[in-house]
């Protein structure tokens, strides 16, 4: 059983006077968001009144709005862990000890410049023994009460905890620091995983062109089996006719996740909060507003995508001579077809996928790592695939009638697309 070694203000006593507890023999009274108050630094109650709903929050497992003592201890061992991996990524030198070097390059990492009589403020708010660094005992302490879990939200906390100035206008980014930002970090990582975008989807693309000829052709009269069909596309058209589509897939790449990082940026700011980083289901809403608006963007290419891979051999001469061709014979609302049910299942998709992406890579966190913050390329990898699967289970009934809207040169509604494709 570990020790809560804090000194903590007891309510029916005057702010000067204090009592120790151990985690063993904490006051009953502790369960509601205000006994809670005992708990914190005696400041406004303003300033932390979130921080104590959040901690209640993440300990109450019966949702009766309070915490019990033994949701109290679970909370703290859970929380003591991210502590520990935090302390970790700050302890550059893994002598077990955080100095004001240490605090500094921590900090210039996430592009904040401070002194070093600022990061020695920092130090002595935490240090006890007056050494100027900061063991794993006094770390813990000081922010054990606190929820924070990773670097950019103890900066803030440190922040209101010592004063520390570091610009009023500054929110500590979640995706790319400040000097990533300056530097151009930002714009070189889209670019990176755009290449990689047109990688994946090049070697990918016969089997996309598969799923999209299955979508529009296969019914029960017609069941069209993974092999039929690419013998069917290379008796047509040849091997190279696999990659029919691939050239404007890759091309939206580009537009597409540039659209959706710069409006998923500006969504988390605009429903979350400067102090806190989003939680599950603000990052549901971000994530699929975010691909609405990319979506709505770039919808006439994912037509044209369609189109092409549909196309019979010497339908069309490129991709400008299939959209003008369209245009021609079906009008501009041809580029849209498909737009109401695409945009329905972007909610379920892009939302779920990153909810569930962020949800597996946290629990893995929290139940594996012992050394570092960082869960390596092979478990993200793991929880991409997973989420994007999840995503696509969620939103595959709305994509199949989307590419059936996009193919056909009549015009449909949804529901009738939806009813063809139940009953035939």
């Amino acid at each position: 059983m570990f020790c809560l070694s804090m000194y903590v203000p007891v309510l029916d006593q005057s702010p000067a006077e204090f009592q120790y507890f151990e985690s063993d023999g904490l006051p009953s009274e502790l369960k509601s968001i205000f006994s809670l108050s005992v708990l914190v630094p005696s400041q406004e109650f303003s300033t932390y009144r979130t921080w104590r709903q959040k901690i209640v929050k993440a300990g109450d497992k019966d949702r009766d709005g309070q915490l019990d003592f033994e949701e109290f201890v679970h909370y703290l061992r859970d929380h003591e862990k991210k502590l520990r991996l935090v302390f970790r990524s700050l302890d550059k030198k893994n002598d077990g000890r955080i100095d004001a070097q240490e605090i500094m390059q921590s900090l210039r990492d996430l592009g904040v410049t401070i002194s070093e009589q600022q990061a020695e403020k920092i130090l002595k708010s935490m240090d006890k023994n007056g050494t100027m660094t900061i063991d794993w005992n006094e770390w813990r302490d000081y922010h054990l009460l606190h929820p924070a879990e990773n670097i950019p939200e103890i900066i803030l906390y440190w922040k209101h905890s010592t004063i520390f100035d570091v610009g009023e206008n500054l929110i500590v980014p979640d995706e790319f620091t400040v000097e990533e930002k300056q530097t151009g970090m930002w714009w070189r990582h889209l670019v990176a995983g755009g290449g990689a975008g047109a990688v994946s989807r090049t070697c990918t693309a016969p089997l996309d062109r598969l799923k999209v000829l299955m979508q529009v052709h296969a019914s029960r009269n017609n069941n069209m089996s993974i092999l039929g069909g690419f013998t069917t596309m290379i008796r047509e058209g040849g091997f190279r006719s696999l990659w029919r589509g691939n050239g404007i897939n890759v091309i939206k790449i580009a537009p597409e996740s540039a659209i959706k990082f710069m409006a998923y940026e500006q969504i988390k700011r605009l429903i979350g909060s400067d102090q806190e980083t989003l939680g599950i289901r603000e990052r549901l809403v971000a994530g699929s507003l975010a691909g609405v608006i990319a979506q709505s963007s770039i919808y006439p290419m994912e037509v044209l995508k369609t189109r092409m891979a549909l196309r019979k051999t010497g339908q069309y001469n490129g991709m400008l001579d299939c959209g003008k061709k369209i245009l021609l014979k079906e009008g501009m609302a041809a580029f849209y077809k498909g737009y109401v049910p695409n945009m329905l299942g972007i909610i379920p998709y892009a939302g779920i996928d990153l909810a569930v992406y962020e949800t597996l890579k946290n629990a893995w966190l929290n139940r594996y790592a012992t050394s570092s913050a960082d869960p390596g390329v092979f478990v993200l990898l793991a929880c991409g695939t997973i989420s994007s699967t999840c995503g696509q289970l969620a939103s595959y009934p709305l994509a199949l009638v989307r590419t059936r809207m996009q193919a056909e040169g009549k015009p449909w509604h949804i529901s009738h697309c939806f009813w063809d494709i139940v009953w035939h």
